[in-house]
């Protein structure tokens, strides 16, 4: 097997390893590197998708294409959502090689610091921020920082600046400065707070997935097997003891044994549906849909919650913006060619390339909103890129307070779970919406936009106060593909694994993803996946973790900066 060629299926009579991973998403790619690495240990990395080698995974602008592709996607969404009008929410997740990495929007972000000091403060010893940064840096290979404090420039996934951004963000930072805020030169750094560039998962003008970052260096590797095609459908115990999968290929029951440990990679949808199939949950919900109770833990499922975002959009006639029109036509063509011969031009970007975390309250100790800039307008139908001009500011509420529940409708695992987040079932959510929205609106007021003369499309200038804003809310809002907790970490009766990632009662059965977080951090979550994995990788091994970073007060000092109030 060449290096970056990846042996997709099991030898004959192959039917045992040393570790199982249930799901080939970013988590999954980055265990079956880590715990491949000694050849002494037999991995079998398993994805219910296919491989990755559709064109659109591979071109950061094409990412909108790449989430209408229904064969690489779960095609999940919410059960109607009581306080956004009834509506059912999409939840695109990949069911492909690299999971949501290989088409989720390539931003690099890890969240506050004090994000990773609660869950240490909740009682899970390991995972204060000082003890999580080494992780970070250990799988980061960024171009534009190098080795420093805060960065890592030896690790497998690179990270990069957006090159050529539009013009447009120049502009977005001119207003934001004309408005007092600060300009934030890291977000991944001491104080991720202002308005700034942000960077990327691309490697020379493609995607950077977990399959390219983690799992192409380790193919060829003779003792780690990748299936791909296959869905598990349950996780077999004996004696309260994890010894394998059942597996479905090709419509056909087929098992695989664990010498040493099932790991779930399967992220919040995914791991907690394996957990129930598996007969780990609330038993009487299991009961009533005709599964055996193995072990009675009813946090699974729990927990689940997400980033819920609603925008300002902006049309106009100028044709600066990315899009498809008459006038943009000639530089459209050139951009192709760009892109085609250099892997250069706007389709080596992934749209959104400016955002600013701020505190929609001076008594917030962190960012409470994500502002993201696009400097593009947004369709109202399906088409995957945009048709016209126009920009966009999309305002993300960062900690919501809303809690849901997944859980199953059926003993087949071919069949779609009960998603039901409780969008915005916490009253107190809709005011950072609101306030960013209003914010939203003066930064498109502010002297920079003027020359565009463009015209507020959404909500329109009828929507002006308050209770305006949040009935636009209840009628628009969608969530930004963040979704985690539903197998939370803790040391409480509520918490689904240990801070060790076990999960609670079953031995040698471990989740490690999204589902893990007890509360999101404020920002995007691929970055923090990856370093769970990585975390996940020494705890399975037996590895002492790296010393904890505790950066200087220099490097973490604090000013009190204007909010958007």
């Amino acid at each position: 097997m060449n290096a970056g060629t990846i042996r997709h299926e099991m030898a004959d009579g192959e039917h045992s390893f040393d570790y199982l991973i249930a799901g080939a998403g970013t988590a999954g790619c980055v265990l079956a590197n880590r715990l491949s690495e000694d050849p002494n240990n037999k991995v079998c990395l398993i994805e219910a998708g296919p491989k990755d080698s559709h064109p659109f995974i591979r071109v950061p602008a094409l990412v909108g294409a790449a989430l209408t592709l229904k064969h690489l996607s779960w095609g999940l969404d919410t059960v109607p959502q009581e306080n956004l009008n009834g509506r059912r929410i999409p939840i695109p997740r990949g069911r492909v090689l690299g999971g949501s990495s290989s088409v989720n929007g390539m931003v690099y972000f890890r969240g506050h610091r004090r994000d990773y000091d609660d869950w240490a403060a909740a009682g899970n010893s390991g995972w204060s921020f000082a003890e999580v940064l080494p992780y970070f840096i250990r799988s980061e290979n960024n171009e534009m920082y190098g080795a420093s404090p805060y960065h890592g420039h030896e690790g497998p996934m690179h990270v990069s600046d957006i090159r050529n951004p539009n013009p447009l963000n120049a502009v977005f930072a001119d207003a934001m400065r004309s408005l007092q805020f600060r300009h934030c030169d890291d977000f991944n750094g001491p104080e991720p707070e202002g308005y700034g560039l942000r960077q990327g998962a691309i490697r020379d003008g493609r995607r950077e997935s977990g399959v390219t970052a983690f799992l192409k260096p380790a193919a060829k590797r003779p003792n780690l097997t990748v299936m791909t095609g296959a869905t598990v459908a349950r996780v077999t115990i004996a004696d309260m003891r994890a010894t394998g999968v059942d597996l479905l290929v090709d419509g056909q029951p087929r098992h695989v044994t664990a010498r040493r440990e099932v790991i779930l990679c399967g992220g919040t949808i995914g791991s907690p549906q394996m957990l129930l199939l598996s007969g780990i949950g609330d038993g009487d919900a299991l009961q009533k849909v005709g599964i055996g109770v193995r072990h009675h833990l009813p946090a699974v499922g729990g927990n689940y919650h997400d980033h819920v975002a609603a925008n300002v959009q902006m049309w106009t006639t100028n044709s600066q913006s990315y899009g498809i029109s008459l006038k943009a036509l000639p530089r459209g063509a050139w951009n192709v060619l760009q892109y085609l011969a250099a892997r250069e031009g706007p389709f080596a970007s992934n749209v959104f390339e400016s955002q600013a975390l701020l505190r929609s309250s001076a008594a917030l100790d962190r960012p409470d909103i994500q502002v993201v800039f696009q400097p593009a307008r947004r369709n109202q139908g399906t088409f995957p890129l945009p048709l016209g001009h126009g920009f966009v500011l999309s305002i993300v509420l960062l900690h919501p307070k809303s809690r849901g529940r997944l859980m199953l409708k059926s003993a087949d695992s071919r069949a779609t779970p009960l998603i039901d987040p409780g969008l915005m079932s916490a009253p107190e959510d809709f005011a950072p919406l609101v306030r960013g929205l209003t914010l939203a609106r003066r930064v498109f007021a502010a002297p920079a936009f003027a020359p565009y003369r463009a015209t507020e499309f959404l909500p329109g200038t009828s929507a002006k106060s308050d209770a305006e804003l949040e009935d636009y809310v209840r009628a628009t809002a969608a969530t930004v593909h963040h979704p985690a907790g539903t197998c939370r970490m803790g040391i409480d009766d509520n918490a689904v694994v240990t801070p060790e990632l076990k999960v609670r009662g079953i031995e040698g059965l471990r989740v490690a993803d999204a589902s893990i977080f007890p509360t999101l951090m404020g920002g995007n979550t691929n970055a923090p996946v990856v370093m769970v994995a990585e975390k996940a990788a020494d705890m399975i091994l037996g590895k002492a973790p790296p010393a904890p970073l505790h950066l200087s007060q220099e490097y973490r000092k604090r000013k009190q900066w204007p909010q958007s109030t």
